[in-house]
């Protein structure tokens, strides 16, 4: 019996760009769909800024109808106003995914490294060049939506680990 696909969407959400990646999982294998970013005008308000990802989200997950999502959690950074606003990207990246009724898991920045290059405190570049490795079709793809895609990547490798072990302590 052939598995299921599962598709999933990955969010890296941030004010200035937000981005997302889609990828399906068939067992172990993992198949690139799509990937990119949502770009708000700098100039307008927050407000106005939050209600640009939400429409932008909304529409990747209309568009890809994922089957789940993954949202990377927020570190706090030295500047509290800029982890705040941080935080309500992340906001706005979790609630579009969960009122379409898809379930939405978080994951730490230094367990999406771990999971993706080995290392808890990866680079940017290394990223990257693991996600060429891993989905080579997704070819020249900027920083913001390879994160997105090893925030997807990294639900994949531990969600399939779960079902695993639910396996195992079912026998």
């Amino acid at each position: 019996m052939v598995p299921h696909p599962i598709r999933i969407l990955g969010i890296d959400p941030g004010l200035r760009r937000t981005g997302w990646g889609v990828i399906e999982t068939i067992g172990n294998r993992l198949v690139y769909v799509g990937c990119g970013q949502v770009v708000p005008d700098e100039k307008v308000s927050l407000a106005e800024r939050l209600a640009f990802l939400h429409h932008g989200l909304a529409a990747i997950v209309r568009e890809y109808a994922p089957d789940e999502a993954a949202v990377e959690e927020t570190f706090v950074n030295n500047n509290p106003m800029s982890t705040l606003k941080l935080g309500q990207a992340r906001g706005i990246a979790m609630l579009v995914p969960a009122q379409a009724g898809i379930p939405v898991a978080e994951y730490k920045p230094n367990l999406v490294k771990k999971t993706v290059v080995g290392a808890g405190h990866a680079e940017k570049q290394q990223i990257g060049a693991m996600i060429a490795v891993l989905l080579p079709k997704a070819g020249t793809i900027g920083a913001d939506a390879a994160d997105a895609l090893a925030i997807a990547i990294t639900h994949a490798h531990h969600r399939v680990s779960a079902a695993l072990k639910l396996a195992v302590g079912a026998r």
